[in-house]
C-alpha cells in the first residue's frame, strides 16, 4: 500500500514539474505584438469576432485583409509578359524556388508545372521564359 502510494505521488510530482519547466523555456515574446486584438468584446459587439477566435496562417490571411491585401499568399493568376529571355514574365516570391504552372495554350486542359530559382530564368516548353524576383515580406500585427 505505502509503496503503490509512493509511486502515484512521485508520479504526479514528474509530471507537474515537467510541464511547468516546458512552460518556462520559451521566455519573453520578441517583439511587441497585440495578441488580443479582435479578442475583447466592443460595445456593439456581445462576442469576439473571427478574428478574435483564429490562429496561425488563418489570422494572417483575416489580417492581411483587413489591411487591404487581397492575395497574402500570391496565389493569383499573372498575365504573362513578352516572355523572352530578355524580358520574361517576373514571378514575386520570399523563398529561394517557386513552384509555377504555364498554360501553355488558350485552349489547353493541361498545365505545365515547374520550380523557378532565383537568379536563374527559366523556360516553360511553350517558349516563355519566366524568372523569379523577391516579393517584399509583409508583417501584420
Amino acid at each position: 500500500m505505502a509503496a503503490s502510494l509512493w509511486r502515484t505521488s512521485s508520479c504526479i510530482l514528474r509530471r507537474s514539474l515537467t510541464i511547468s519547466s516546458v512552460r518556462c523555456a520559451s521566455g519573453p515574446p520578441s517583439k511587441a505584438v497585440d495578441q488580443h486584438k479582435g479578442k475583447f468584446p466592443s460595445d456593439d459587439c456581445q462576442i469576439p469576432d473571427s478574428l478574435g477566435h483564429s490562429v496561425g496562417v488563418e489570422r494572417y490571411e483575416l489580417l492581411a485583409k483587413e489591411a487591404g491585401n487581397d492575395d497574402p499568399f500570391q496565389m493569383k493568376p499573372i498575365k504573362r509578359a513578352k516572355g523572352t529571355f530578355d524580358e520574361p514574365t517576373i514571378v514575386t516570391s520570399p523563398n529561394a524556388k517557386r513552384m509555377i504552372g504555364c498554360i501553355c495554350e488558350e485552349d489547353s486542359l493541361t498545365i505545365n508545372w515547374m520550380y523557378v530559382h532565383k537568379g536563374e530564368p527559366k523556360r516553360c516548353e511553350c517558349g516563355y521564359w519566366f524568372k523569379l524576383a523577391d516579393a517584399p515580406v509583409q508583417e501584420y500585427n
